[in-house]
């Protein structure tokens, strides 16, 4: 466990070193704070992401709750109650009398993140749990040419976040939530998760309505008209349709579950019909299980580097598939 002298920066543990996960730690060694992670059974590509991020690899999730003051789950939504019961498994199997923190930034509706609480309450382990949710990318470094002895500045997402607790308690907490610019929003379990459910619904929703738009549009032979009218009338739209289509196939597996979480909280929280996000859900399961758009990865970009053609490549995979069915 972290010391508790003012002198000895707070140790942050990340679970675990996906593309916002290694850009966070990133951000919080460039500021001092040391952060780990636990390397056993990951991929080579986590743990070279790990690597290139100077992040500690541990063999364990004991050595992590030890270590550390601090643990962020950032993990893919279908993982994010596993990702709990680890730590409290690892802290169940220990003496552990120190309270650590415990922050949930992953995508998940607000009755998801509670029964997360409720594994925490039940095993009885010293957890302090904060509701927390990442809006934007992962942090990056804006200029890598700052001058010495000034502070590089960065490109950061926000994270709000909800809940009785916060990292200000820590010796050094107030400087670890000024680094990550924390801000509560509310005293409620939930009300993190839930904002960070609505603001998905309008970006990755857009994202996947551009994305069967498009698809469309190929097999009609009207891409470039199309293009040509939304860059006439809403130029705006078209450039963020571009960026997110672009971006998304490496992450649609990942979407595919938040979606849901979405069509969940609309469900519980709206009392909203859950027809319109478990269909964009499919939308996001077609391109994760395309042949071609289905491998890549984030930084190892091949194909669909541009929206013609992940309209062609998802046009021509969802043509075989009706095939096979037929």
């Amino acid at each position: 466990m972290a010391s508790s002298d003012q002198s000895t920066p707070t140790k942050v543990g990340i679970l675990s070193l996906g593309d916002m996960g290694a850009g966070i730690a990133r951000l919080l060694i460039a500021h001092g704070f040391p952060v780990a992670t636990n390397g056993q059974n990951r991929s080579e590509d986590t743990l070279e992401r790990a690597r290139n991020a100077k992040v500690e690899l541990l063999s364990s999730d004991l050595e992590l709750v030890q270590q550390c003051s601090v643990i962020f789950s950032v993990v893919p939504p279908r993982d994010a109650e596993a990702t709990a019961q680890r730590i409290v498994d690892a802290l169940s199997g220990g003496s552990h009398e120190e309270t650590i923190y415990y922050v949930d930034l992953n995508a998940v509706a607000p009755s998801t993140c509670k029964s997360i609480v409720s594994l925490f309450e039940k095993a009885r382990v010293p957890v302090k749990f904060i509701d927390a949710c990442i809006l934007g990318g992962p942090p990056s470094l804006k200029d890598s040419s700052s001058q010495e002895g000034t502070e590089a500045a960065w490109d950061q997402p926000s994270i709000p976040i909800s809940g009785p607790h916060s990292l200000s308690a820590l010796p050094d907490g107030e400087r670890l939530t000024s680094v990550l610019q924390l801000r509560s929003i509310s005293p409620e379990i939930g009300a993190a998760s839930g904002l960070k459910m609505c603001f998905a619904s309008l970006t990755k929703g857009f994202t996947a309505l551009v994305t069967q738009s498009f698809t469309t549009a190929h097999r009609l032979g009207v891409t470039d008209e199309l293009k040509r009218e939304l860059g006439i009338m809403v130029p705006a739209m078209l450039t963020r349709a571009e960026k997110g289509v672009v971006g998304m196939p490496p992450k649609a597996y990942r979407w595919v579950r938040e979606m849901e979480e979405i069509s969940k909280t609309f469900h519980e929280e709206g009392h909203w019909d859950r027809t319109v996000f478990e269909g964009i859900a499919g939308i996001y399961k077609a391109v994760a299980e395309d042949g071609v758009l289905g491998q890549e990865k984030i930084g190892k970009r091949k194909r669909g580097t541009s929206i013609d053609d992940v309209a062609a490549l998802m046009a021509e995979g969802l043509e075989r598939k009706k095939k096979k069915t037929e």
